[in-house]
């Protein structure tokens, strides 16, 4: 489906400059480049200037670039990044690009960043450098992420463990668990019957949970959640995206450093050292 602006270059190409026509192309091409760069950078990809870059979009009948860019975030948050194409033989295809894959990551980054409260993520790293322990969970395809978050977490501080992580150790793992340990949750659909139990008795050991999951799954994670980070995660076909989720808690592992500092810094030098000392990786 044709964007706005798309339509507004069509029905004025007749009348734009040399210039503008070179900025017109680029932004045909791949119309994501509004959000996603800024007007000088614009023309630096179309080798205009940038007082050609603002002519373009007066000529297009916006006052300014910002309101061009405004029009087409409205745009995007009121459909879908994508749909499914309906191939001649009424079978459903994806036939989906490089650049369409990389656009819709990308849209999934930009709008769960742009929503992200900064208080929240400032919470999320004070609960983790308070607590005696840090546990992760993430069920099925998610427990690679929690596997990725129990790493990061580890260079910055001491006891951080995968919950779970041994086949029917639930009980043994949770023994283990106590008042103001904090769990990170990675849950996205589908979800085992099993999450309600486990999240039931870490309020019930009064641990802080913090819950990196989809919007629609918000009102259930606010009953056992200290903290939600949500993430947006559309994506086409069975196999869902990560992207947003794995940033997230990058992001996060990089609030708790900012937030214990030298402790950090110092417990990195040791994890560096004892790896020099096993001699266990090319460097």
């Amino acid at each position: 489906m044709a964007t706005r602006l798309t339509l507004r270059i069509q029905e004025r190409m007749s009348r734009l400059t040399p210039s503008e026509a070179k900025i017109a192309a680029v932004l045909l091409e791949n119309h994501a480049f509004l959000e996603t760069h800024t007007a000088t950078e614009l023309a630096g990809l179309a080798g205009v200037s940038k007082a050609s870059a603002a002519r373009f979009f007066r000529t297009l009948g916006y006052a300014d670039f910002d309101e061009a860019r405004n029009q087409a975030r409205e745009e995007r948050n009121r459909t879908q990044p994508y749909a499914y194409s309906i191939a001649t033989d009424d079978r459903v295809v994806l036939g989906r690009t490089l650049g369409e894959h990389l656009e819709l990551e990308l849209t999934n980054l930009r709008r769960s960043f742009e929503e992200l409260r900064p208080d929240l993520l400032r919470d999320a790293a004070q609960l983790l450098a308070d607590a005696p322990r840090v546990w992760c969970l993430g069920f099925g395809m998610e427990e690679g992420p929690a596997r990725m978050a129990r790493l990061m977490l580890s260079k910055l501080r001491p006891n951080v463990n995968l919950l779970g992580v041994h086949s029917g150790s639930w009980a043994e793992d949770l023994a283990m668990t106590g008042p103001r340990d904090a769990l990170i949750l990675c849950s996205l659909p589908p979800r085992p019957r099993a999450l309600s139990a486990l999240t039931t008795y870490a309020r019930t050991t009064r641990m802080n949970i913090i819950t990196l999951c989809e919007h629609a799954f918000i009102p259930q994670a606010q009953r056992f959640s200290r903290v939600i980070l949500p993430c947006h995660v559309a994506s086409y076909g069975q196999v869902p995206t990560h992207a947003t989720m794995t940033s997230m808690l990058r992001l996060l592992a990089i609030a708790l450093h900012g937030q214990i500092g030298d402790a950090a810094s110092q417990r990195s030098i040791l994890i560096n050292d004892i790896d020099e000392e096993l001699d266990l990786y090319d460097l």
